[in-house]
């Protein structure tokens, strides 16, 4: 998924959940804790309701802390790591991707809108967060190369990278960019995922064997990849909540009728956490072919073991096994399917 798709969903995420998400950013390493307070204004929720204080790490939130609403008005004062990612949300059942970047002077400001979706919501007195807006309004021409030569030890660089960036790169790319931030990041969670990405996208290269794996399929049964080789075969990476992924489904289900005869089939690896979303959006979408998942959503052991930073993501895989194609969609997997089973 582009840069720019990506940009564009999580402001339509933003904007159904009323989540604000905070970078908290120093120069420290990510080892060392700060104690960070946090004075806020919270718009469209009543008193004694409670805000969250939450931590991201690899495209998930986990509660750290919560404090009541009273007066409209709520307060942090929490030792947490930094430099990191944090949201403040009114509700913990949603997830969005909006991002909102904090140099953090170890007090902030914040004037949460819960009443207005989060598009009133704001920080005071963030370059961290100016230079992640700047970069959202350009996304569709930005340069990643110049983009970190122009701030090489911002969190912002270092983020962009990991987060927009890394799912269209090569092995060579990821390395090449990771190199180019300072040293002062190398703590970070970011670029220690960008350092274990490149031996898991050359491990599944074009031209490699795939590498096996076993997971339980909705009726908790052991499934083997390579017990699925002796046809072309999609390992489809998606999820019950991922709607570019239920957008692509339909093309799937077709392409999947239109050759199964001739030799083609799919093996599903969902992302999902929750197995009552997963089964269901298998019935729903018709996808009739076999589905795995271990239910650890970004943790999912398939996905990091191909590299897969993404959904829609997939590898096509040959008769032998062996990898001839990744993230192949619409017209393309169209495409590649006639040229192979004409």
């Amino acid at each position: 998924m582009s840069a720019r798709n990506i940009t564009s969903i999580t402001a339509r995420a933003v904007s159904a959940t009323g989540l604000l998400f905070l970078m908290l950013t120093t120069h420290t390493a990510l080892a060392n804790k700060e104690t960070v307070k946090i004075k806020g204004e919270a718009v469209g929720i009543g008193d004694s309701r409670k805000i969250y204080l939450q931590r991201y790490y690899n495209k998930m939130f986990f509660v750290i802390d919560s404090a009541v609403v009273s007066g409209g008005k709520f307060s942090f004062s929490s030792k947490i790591e930094v430099p990191e990612l944090y949201g403040i949300s009114a509700d913990t059942t949603s997830l969005s991707t909006l991002f909102v970047f904090i140099d953090s002077k170890n007090e902030l400001s914040v004037y949460l809108d819960t009443a207005r979706g989060g598009r009133n919501s704001r920080i005071k007195g963030s370059e961290a967060n100016d230079l992640y807006k700047k970069y959202q309004q350009n996304a569709r021409n930005v340069n990643i190369e110049e983009f970190i030569k122009q701030q090489p030890a911002s969190i912002v660089s270092a983020f962009v990278l990991y987060r927009y960036f890394s799912p269209e790169l090569s092995a060579d790319d990821v390395v090449k960019y990771t190199n180019l931030l300072d040293k002062s990041l190398a703590g970070t969670q970011y670029v220690k995922l960008l350092k274990a990405l490149p031996t898991a996208l050359r491990n599944t290269a074009i031209g490699i064997k795939a590498p096996d794996f076993t997971l339980s399929d909705p009726n908790g049964n052991p499934v083997k990849l390579s017990d699925h080789f002796g046809k072309y075969l999609l390992v489809d990476f998606w999820a019950s909540w991922c709607g570019p992924c239920r957008k692509e489904n339909p093309n799937v289900v077709r392409l999947y009728h239109q050759y199964k005869d001739k030799g083609f089939s799919v093996y599903g690896v969902s992302l999902d956490s929750k197995k009552d979303a997963w089964i269901e959006a298998i019935k729903k979408d018709g996808l009739e072919w076999t589905h795995v998942s271990d239910l650890l959503f970004w943790d999912s052991g398939p996905a990091k073991l191909y590299g897969i930073r993404g959904i829609p993501g997939n590898v096509l895989l040959d008769p032998s096994g062996k990898i001839i194609a990744r993230n192949l969609r619409g017209e393309a997997l169209e495409k590649k399917l006639a040229e192979l089973l004409p």
